[in-house]
């Protein structure tokens, strides 16, 4: 007799994971993951012609040829598990399966534009259609792309602001307490903060639902002013922070 495998919503938070048994090295014999992939993700909906942004059109991480080349290039180190499965640099989240193009690393580049200095500071965010959150524009990596390319590439697309000729700083790489992770799929990112004069027009594309110049004088008031309005995507608010208090001088 088979048994039927149960899925939980995309938005599922997860098995509970106390932590002292986040570590990948301290055994869990009883650890149960809660399974969150979506029926775009699963081998059904993989036979066949899959969407773009699904990068590793395979259902199980043991299927992928090139973890060497992916473990080299990624941000952060990871593992491999005896069973060829890669392992969240993090530790253990209580979740299993993938809601993320692909298995394991998922190369991300988040572009934070901060436009004019003191009380007249705005920064550049959009609406994300997929939680209703005010974000950095951005989004994964194209194969074979680095991640200032992707940086601006993503920025013209969800906002038509074309910076490809401002030289960004780049402010941090590492990983993203991101919704859609779990045990095998996550992401980090390559934040690059661009620091132009003055705001220019922009207009919502892409994936993006909304895009707008926020005042950002200082942190507090940025997240309290968009609070009201869906709020600042949480994985973004330590971004921001660290954007606008480096910006702090003039462009």
């Amino acid at each position: 007799m088979t048994t039927q495998h149960t899925y939980a919503p995309v938005d599922h938070p997860g098995a509970d994971v106390p932590d002292g048994l986040r570590p990948w090295g301290t055994p869990w014999p009883g650890y149960a993951p809660v399974d969150i992939t979506p029926p775009e993700l699963r081998a059904a909906a993989l036979e066949g012609e899959t969407e773009v942004w699904i990068t590793d059109p395979v259902a199980d991480p043991t299927e992928v040829a090139d973890w060497g080349c992916r473990r080299a290039r990624a941000v952060l180190p990871y593992e491999i598990s005896p069973a060829g499965a890669p392992l969240n640099p993090t530790g253990r989240t209580g979740r299993a399966g993938r809601n993320l193009g692909s298995w394991g690393e998922n190369a991300a580049a988040d572009p934070i534009v901060v436009a004019g200095v003191g009380e007249d500071r705005q920064v550049l965010l959009v609406r994300r259609g997929d939680v209703g959150a005010w974000a950095i524009p951005g989004g994964m990596l194209d194969p074979g792309e680095t991640a200032q390319e992707a940086a601006v590439r993503e920025l013209r697309e969800e906002t038509g602001v074309d910076l490809a000729g401002v030289r960004p700083q780049i402010l941090s790489r590492g990983y993203v307490a991101d919704w859609r992770a779990t045990d095998h799929a996550w992401v980090c990112s390559t934040a690059a903060l661009y620091l132009v004069p003055g705001t220019v027009a922009a207009v919502a594309g892409d994936d993006a639902v909304d895009a707008r110049w926020w005042p950002a004088a200082t942190f507090e008031g940025l997240a309290a002013a968009a609070a009201v309005r869906g709020g600042v995507y949480e994985a973004h608010l330590p971004l921001l922070e660290a954007a606008l208090e480096r910006a702090g001088g003039r462009p």
